[in-house]
């Protein structure tokens, strides 16, 4: 009876071999082998959508590392186009950094419940960059910078914000080193000259390295409150700031003596139209396109969010302010 059941087993185990020989395993691919420091360094050179979307689902180990904290360190999401999933989207990032987010990017579609989200979760924040987030009023930005001691850099394109808020980033953010306030219609005639905007930089953001003052009506004195008050300061930009006069007294040969790196009030702004343009295309894009995939196919545990909540977007932008920042159009900027 044994030796039967011996030979049974030998019989399975020889044709098992025998398939084995014949079949061989697929092999696993090749990048599978990666250390995941280096799986990581790849990844990371996609953006967030292509992350979230494609590359965690490639396979196990490309998942393991996408929900990896030290993946979300940085959020670059500037290009992103505006659709109903993708605040969601961020949000998600946000949560998979685990407080280590030091560095997030946001273009458009930026509102104030997504930055004070941020601000609850992430006090670690070094650098944050709104690229025409007309959703996200000062109220929530004010409120959001509390939360950021560590902040050092923030770029503020074309968002009007007024000088109470900028004197309040200013206090909350003692560490701050680069500041930028790109204004949109500030600087158009007959609108009078106004020196507040330079004079809270000048009062409460003393550490500043990098400062760009784009589109202002601050006056010679602002600009020379702002060199008295950041003696830190090594690049300057006051690009389309008019009512400045470099002539007057000594004030030119000390911004030239003081700062390395400086654009003057009519120095090109090309790099400003293609923000713009991109912008109006951004803009053309959200209003004939729907999104092709299921916030629950995703990301079943967040709140969906309804097209309701965007129905007043069209208002914000109405035809002549979409013209101020076309080619031909009035140069509010």
């Amino acid at each position: 009876m044994h030796r039967r059941l011996r030979k049974k087993k030998t019989k399975i185990r020889r044709r098992k071999r025998k398939s084995q020989a014949m079949n061989p395993s697929p092999l696993s691919p090749p990048w599978v082998d990666l250390p995941s420091d280096v799986t990581a360094n790849i990844l990371q050179r996609l953006d967030v959508v292509e992350i979230l979307q494609t590359a965690q689902k490639v396979c196990t180990t490309w998942w393991k590392v996408c929900k990896d904290p030290s993946m979300w360190k940085v959020i670059d999401m500037r290009d992103s186009l505006p659709d109903f999933n993708i605040e969601i989207m961020c949000r998600e990032a946000v949560d998979r950094s685990q407080g280590q987010l030091t560095d997030i990017n946001i273009g458009y579609f930026g509102t104030d419940e997504l930055i004070l989200y941020i601000s609850e979760r992430c006090s670690g924040l070094k650098s944050l960059t709104l690229k025409l987030c007309c959703d996200v009023s000062s109220y929530a930005l004010r409120e959001a910078v509390r939360n950021f001691p560590k902040l050092e850099e923030l770029h503020l394109l074309f968002h009007c914000i007024g000088a109470e808020d900028v004197e309040n980033i200013g206090t909350s953010c003692p560490q701050l080193k680069s500041f930028t306030l790109n204004a949109a219609g500030t600087n158009y005639p007959g609108l009078g000259h106004d020196d507040s905007w330079a004079l809270a930089v000048s009062k409460s953001m003393l550490n500043l390295h990098h400062l760009c003052l784009l589109g202002h009506n601050m006056t010679s004195e602002g600009l020379e409150a702002i060199l008295d008050g950041c003696p830190h300061l090594q690049s300057l930009d006051i690009r389309r700031c008019f009512s400045i006069d470099l002539n007057k007294g000594n004030l030119g040969k000390r911004c030239s003596e003081r700062i390395k790196d400086l654009k003057f009030p009519h120095d090109a702004i090309d790099d400003c139209n293609k923000i713009a343009s991109e912008f109006v295309h951004c803009y053309n894009y959200y209003d004939s396109e729907f999104s092709n995939y299921s916030d629950s196919d995703l990301f079943g545990n967040y709140e969906d969010y309804s097209e309701g909540d965007y129905e007043d977007y069209t208002d914000l932008f109405a035809d002549d302010f979409l013209a101020s920042f076309l080619p031909g159009g009035h140069q509010y900027i």
